[in-house]
């Protein structure tokens, strides 16, 4: 007997053979069959902005040592700057196998990603955080000393955030090659360069609908900072990073796995459908094709014990 009655009848299940998905269709299928693991992997990498959120509490601690809190708050930030790109290496591994279609365990998927890639990802999340720095400081002084001296200050500007744009870019597919290739520094960063150009399209896709989520988080922060707390946790990280997977993966796949498994005459497995065969399938799979099962009507008779 079960614990919870309904009045509703069993579906008639899905079958093998059903057409696949694709598009916005697939990424809705993936998002909510994987809605829970996207927050748990989400609080999991915000986790490692901790240090951080420590900044202003070890500035208010050392108020009155100047040098001590700001020896506390780069060190802080330097730990920061250590651990932000293996997170980033391990939620990436994550959303992959999402993409694919392969099964990922979140907690072990997810630090064997960040111990694969630890000192690769370490580099790319230093020049990452230099590459914010700076971005913020040139928009900070150069419209000041253009206001103040000359126009030609706009220059540098524009030159800073242009490279900026290009970085972000690249960092649509730097991780993904990371942890799917074995790929030497040098080439992590010269297709990812590459790719930044040639698969325009998605890349203003992923920056465009990046960008909204950080004003709208912004907003949120501005007017709203409990419902901004609340999300900020669980939410936009994580499905950033997989919007970013499912768009910019098969770039990747067509451009730089895929030439590679040609090149030595096999076939890219992630490719490879590897549903049995008539042949080999021994039941035949009967989703889609087995009737409703209706609502037992509640009836006398003899019980068996």
């Amino acid at each position: 007997m079960g614990l919870f009655k309904s009045n509703e009848t069993t579906g008639a299940g899905i079958s093998k053979n059903a057409p696949k998905k694709k598009g916005f269709s697939l990424f809705w299928d993936i998002f909510c069959r994987k809605f829970w693991k996207l927050m748990e992997i989400n609080l999991l990498y915000m986790l490692f902005f901790i240090p951080l959120l420590l900044i202003f509490p070890a500035i208010s601690l050392f108020e009155k040592n100047y040098y001590a809190a700001m020896t506390s708050s780069v060190l802080l930030i330097l730990i920061f700057m250590v651990l932000i790109g293996p997170a980033t290496a391990g939620m990436t591994k994550i959303m992959r196998k999402f993409v694919i279609n392969k099964h990922s365990f979140i907690m072990q998927d997810f630090f064997k990603g960040f111990k694969e890639n630890f000192k690769k990802s370490v580099i790319i999340g230093f020049i990452d955080c230099l590459v914010v720095i700076s971005a913020y400081a040139a928009l900070n002084v150069y419209p000041v000393f253009a206001v103040q001296e000359t126009r030609l200050y706009y220059i540098p500007l524009v030159i800073t955030f242009s490279l900026f744009l290009v970085i972000i870019m690249m960092n649509h597919y730097i991780y993904l090659m990371l942890t799917a290739t074995n790929l030497s520094m040098k080439n992590l960063f010269k297709n990812s360069f590459a790719l930044s150009f040639v698969a325009m399209k998605q890349n203003l896709l992923v920056f465009i609908i990046g960008l909204a989520f950080i004003v709208l988080m912004y907003l949120l922060f501005v007017y709203l900072m409990p419902v901004f707390f609340l999300l900020i946790a669980f939410f936009p990280a994580a499905l950033i990073c997989l919007i970013n997977s499912f768009v910019c993966y098969p770039v990747i796949q067509k451009y730089v796995i895929n030439p590679y498994y040609t090149s030595i005459g096999e076939i890219n497995p992630e490719l490879v459908d590897d549903t049995p065969t008539e042949e080999e399938r021994i039941f035949e799979d009967m989703g889609g094709l087995e009737k409703p099962v209706e609502k037992r009507k509640k009836g006398k008779g003899k019980r068996i014990s």
